[in-house]
């Protein structure tokens, strides 16, 4: 229950931090980026180094990685696909997915396993 109640005030305490400093920046687009993942995958990592140890956060921001890059292609391709050959949203998001998977899948094969 300690341990539960420790990872609520934490990533509470990092959102929060991260929301406050996209508020400051400008355009305002940067609150919803700053408010999410980067604050929750700090506060994972924290957690995790205080938990499991460094080597199982390294291993862990190993992973946070390459999903990230494989989510820039997917972010690649669907701008892509929207502006260039003028997709639908849902239709250019949804058939991106298999790349983002496709990608994240590889860099896992390829790097981390």
């Amino acid at each position: 229950m300690m341990q539960l109640l420790f990872r609520f005030l934490v990533g509470g305490v990092v959102v929060s931090l991260f929301a406050t400093l996209g508020e400051v920046l400008k355009p305002k687009s940067f609150a919803g980026l700053f408010g999410a993942a980067p604050s929750i995958a700090l506060a994972t990592l924290g957690l995790t180094v205080v938990t499991e140890g460094r080597m199982y956060a390294a291993a862990e921001a190993r992973s946070m990685i390459a999903g990230a890059a494989a989510f820039f292609l997917y972010c690649c391709l669907c701008i892509h696909l929207l502006t260039k050959h003028r997709w639908t949203a849902g239709a250019a998001t949804t058939s991106s997915l298999i790349v983002w998977f496709a990608g994240a899948f590889a860099l896992w094969f390829a790097f981390l396993r």
